[in-house]
């Protein structure tokens, strides 16, 4: 039977090895304080504005939440609305709707000034698609608009989830219907991506034909860049508009123009975002200069 002395010895050793455990145990207060740590790829809740109601999370990817990966496509969040006046980009996503009232003055080089007005409404459809409808008016002089005389249908499809092809190709087509002139349908290759955080580019290649009377063919490339100088506020960059058409009568007596000029976008609220382009003409043929301002609203 071991001593008393032995007893005591054995439970000193015994709390002695099981001290380290004890310790390992002990929460410290200000762990409970400090936030998880979180990784850049890791989801992020959004506010819905930016993609519509059906889907409320973003992968981000970089330090610019308006680059943040949105919706279904994995696009992201800036090309959930316009950022060139002169050209588009991809689609909506699914189940998100925006409005936009655009002016379009056109000063030629002799006579009065065309004001092009136009209303427009888009949808975001499931499995890439995106429908637009829109209320045009053209008129010439300081009368302004006094009627609506042109409506426009628009569908697009995205060939591919967002960064799964280069360019991330979408097809564009639009049919006008016009009074009085004759109508008229376009079609458009929409090409865009990012060149590097806060740099994005756009290019659409467009083909437009008259259905009757002079049959006019036109061909056209436009093409922006932008630089984000505060994240989903403002940004600034520059445009190109160019395009060759002729006549049925005169098939190969090209008329050529050639617009150039800055745009910037400024979102006053996460809502709102109001584009603006001055494009001035280049060579015989091009008008002295073509202006575009369009005030968007999305839902």
């Amino acid at each position: 039977m071991p001593t008393p002395s032995r007893v005591r010895l054995l439970c000193l050793a015994s709390l002695l090895s099981a001290a380290p455990i004890a310790r390992a145990q002990v929460v410290n207060p200000a762990d409970k304080q400090r936030p998880p740590e979180t990784d850049a790829e890791d989801l992020l809740e959004v506010d819905t504005h930016q993609i519509g109601s059906t889907t409320v999370t973003a992968r981000r990817v970089s330090e610019l939440r308006e680059e943040d990966r949105i919706g279904p496509y994995d696009q992201p969040a800036w090309t959930a609305y316009r950022r060139f006046p002169t050209t588009r980009i991809y689609v909506r996503p699914p189940g998100s709707f925006g409005f936009e009232y655009w002016s379009r003055p056109t000063i030629p080089k002799h006579g009065p000034t065309e004001i092009q007005t136009q209303y427009e409404f888009e949808i975001g459809l499931p499995n890439r698609f995106q429908f637009d409808f829109y209320i045009v008016n053209n008129s010439e002089g300081h009368d302004g608009p006094s009627e609506f005389n042109q409506q426009k249908l628009e569908l697009r499809y995205a060939f591919a989830d967002w960064g799964k092809i280069w360019g991330n190709p979408t097809a564009y087509v639009e049919y006008k219907f016009s009074d009085p002139d004759v109508d008229s349908y376009e079609l458009k290759l929409l090409l865009g991506d990012e060149l590097k955080p806060s740099w994005h580019w756009g290019t659409n290649l467009v083909y437009e034909r008259e259905l009757s009377g002079s049959l006019e063919n036109v061909y056209e490339l436009t093409a922006g860049i932008s630089h984000t100088l505060k994240d989903e506020r403002l940004s600034l960059g520059g445009e190109i508009k160019t395009s060759i058409a002729d006549e049925h009568s005169d098939r190969g007596e090209w008329t050529e123009e050639l617009l150039v000029g800055p745009s910037l976008q400024y979102r006053p609220t996460p809502r709102v975002h109001l584009d603006v382009a001055t494009l001035v003409g280049i060579g015989s043929d091009s008008p002295e200069a073509q202006l575009f301002f369009v005030l968007g609203y999305d839902f």
